[in-house]
């Protein structure tokens, strides 16, 4: 199969986002500081691998449709949905937001661009389906950092509910 140009496009489009996860990442990574550091520190780099193994993967599939990805800097700073990353160190709480936006950005466009990719190529979009649930995983557990316990909530029943 031979992509067409806007197969091409859009996964171009994840790419350069997957890219700029990792490079952000990165640079959260070396810019943390203030309390639980440590965790933060060793969780960024989990997610940083991540990013970094979507991207190959996505332009490796790219390859076998015949598509030319662009992971150049100049390409993955002029094209990426991601907003820039804050210069200097960072404090834990505002790097836990920092990151989960950037997640949250990427997944938007990942799933902006779905619905077209799996209209051409199935395959694709089962890729980028795996790229979204371990995403938002990290975002669920990034986010997590910065919130506060909600109350109580009512109890759920324990049977099913309706006809028998």
């Amino acid at each position: 199969m031979k992509a067409s140009a806007e197969l091409g496009s859009n996964l171009q489009s994840v790419l350069v986002d997957l890219i700029e996860l990792h490079v952000q990442g990165k640079q959260a990574h070396w810019s943390v500081v203030g309390k639980n550091f440590r965790d933060l520190h060793l969780q960024l780099d989990e997610i940083i691998d991540d990013a970094r193994l979507f991207s190959d993967e996505l332009a490796e599939r790219m390859r076998a449709l015949d598509a030319l990805p662009d992971g150049r800097s100049e390409t993955v700073t002029a094209t990426t949905h991601l907003p820039k990353f804050p210069a200097g160190e960072v404090d834990t709480a505002e790097t836990v937001g920092l990151v989960t936006d950037r997640l949250g950005a990427t997944v938007d466009n990942i799933r902006a661009v779905h619905d077209a990719v799996d209209e051409e190529d199935p395959t694709s979009a089962d890729i980028l389906h795996g790229f979204i649930e371990k995403l938002e995983q990290y975002a669920w557990m990034v986010s997590a950092e910065n919130r506060t316990p909600r109350g109580p909530t009512a109890k759920a029943p324990t049977r099913p509910v309706g006809k028998a």
